[in-house]
């Protein structure tokens, strides 16, 4: 792994929560039936948060995203049930971000309600400083309002804090809200012809390391 040049650390490391954090692909395969469908529902989830802007229901986006992934909008629920119940963090995740707190804060952004946020984020092990949903910020992300709160909330400049994103599509819009982004890529997914984060990690493992050396935009 490359790290930026030595220098001050970041005062706050957020994570996303559902794909950074958790290994959620199996809930989504399992209540879809199969791991073609299940990747194709997440897909259309994550599409219609995107373009939603301003929040809307959760729970209906997930049913709207079943349709279009040809499943039973009704599956919603059972979908919501294993996030809460069954979704677990990748093994590193509670030891490394219990590291890393006794340096920084730390803190989650996620695309979900607030019932949702909280009880998933507790599945990681760790107290977090804080977790904004994107009900609390009235909107979702791709958007800069969910970011933007969770720094509000931390009182950190986005100058000073690094994202670690679970998909793509974060890396732009962390970005957008001004901070450094770290994409924590366990699931090999295509960058895209988007611009690269500053590092793209398979592990959270070395996250120690990279908040330890500090933010590395060349511009300031």
């Amino acid at each position: 792994m490359s790290v930026p040049a030595a220098g001050p650390g970041y005062d706050a490391v957020l994570f996303d929560l559902f794909t950074a954090l958790l290994d959620s692909g199996p809930v989504w395969t399992e209540v879809a039936g199969d791991a073609e469908t299940g990747a194709t529902w997440r897909t259309e989830c994550s599409r219609l948060a995107y373009c939603a802007g301003a929040y809307r229901p959760f729970e209906d986006l997930v049913a709207d995203a079943a349709a279009l992934a040809g499943l039973p909008p009704a599956r919603a629920e059972d979908l919501l049930r294993g996030m809460r119940e069954e979704a677990a963090p990748w093994p590193e995740a509670a030891a490394v971000l219990g590291a890393l707190r006794e340096r920084v804060r730390i803190g989650v952004v996620t695309n979900c309600s607030e019932t949702l946020g909280h009880v998933v984020a507790a599945r990681v092990g760790v107290t977090f400083d804080t977790v904004v949903t994107a009900e609390a910020a009235g909107a979702y992300k791709l958007r800069p309002e969910p970011y933007l709160l969770a720094l509000g909330r931390l009182v950190v400049e986005p100058s000073r804090a690094l994202f670690v994103a679970g998909s793509p599509g974060d890396i732009t819009g962390a970005r957008g809200a001004g901070m450094d982004v770290a994409w924590h890529n366990r699931l090999r997914l295509p960058l895209g012809d988007r611009e690269p984060p500053v590092v793209e990690l398979d592990s959270l493992a070395p996250l120690l390391e990279l908040a330890s050396a500090g933010p590395s935009r060349t511009s300031t």
